[in-house]
C-alpha cells in the first residue's frame, strides 16, 4: 500500500527523520525524506520502504527499526555529510567488483569512517569520494583498516546492481 500527503503521512515522515538522525546523525533525516517521499507501508500499516516515486531510498528493517539504505539514500547522505562521514573507502582495484555488488574485502579498504561499528549501514567510495555501493559493516572502521583478510562490508547495492 502506498501511502501519500495526509495525517498519517506527515507522521510516519517525522518518525522516519527521526530513526534517520538516530541512526545516520543530525539532519540525515531531512536529506533522506523530504516532503515528496512515498510510504510504502506492511499489511500491518508500518513503514516497509520509502521512495522517491521511482527509486528506492531506504528500507525500514522490522527486526530492529533501522533503516537499510538504497543506492538514492546512500547518494543523499554522500553529498550531504562530509568524507569521511558514514564511509568506507576502497582502492581502485576493487572499485568495478564493489560497484558491481560484490563483497568489499579488508584488504582492499583504505580508510574508513572512525566511527563505523561493526553492523552499521554504510557508504561505500572510491578515491574520488564517488559513491560505489551501501552495505552493512561486519566489521569496525579499524578492524577493517588493520585487517588483510576477511569481509569488511556486506554490500547490499552496487551503483550498477
Amino acid at each position: 500500500m502506498r501511502c501519500m500527503c495526509n495525517d498519517n503521512t506527515i507522521n510516519l515522515l517525522k518518525k522516519a527523520r527521526v530513526i534517520a538522525d538516530y541512526q545516520f546523525g543530525a539532519g540525515a533525516g531531512a536529506i533522506l525524506f523530504t516532503p515528496r517521499v512515498e510510504f510504502i507501508l506492511s499489511k500491518t500499516g508500518r513503514i516497509a520502504q520509502i521512495t522517491d516515486g521511482e527509486k528506492r531510498i531506504a528500507t525500514l528493517r522490522s527486526f530492529d527499526g533501522l533503516f537499510t539504505l538504497g543506492i538514492e539514500g546512500a547518494e543523499r547522505l554522500r553529498r550531504f555529510f562530509k568524507y569521511p562521514r558514514l564511509r568506507v573507502r576502497m582502492n581502485e582495484e576493487s572499485s568495478e567488483f564493489v560497484r558491481k555488488g560484490e563483497t568489499a574485502f579488508c584488504k582492499h579498504v583504505i580508510d574508513a569512517d572512525t566511527e563505523i561499528r561493526a553492523y552499521d549501514e554504510v557508504i561505500l567510495v572510491d578515491d574520488d569520494d564517488k559513491l560505489l555501493a551501501t552495505g552493512k559493516a561486519m566489521l569496525s572502521s579499524e578492524e577493517m583498516k588493520i585487517f588483510e583478510h576477511g569481509m569488511a562490508v556486506k554490500v547490499r547495492y552496487g551503483v550498477e546492481k
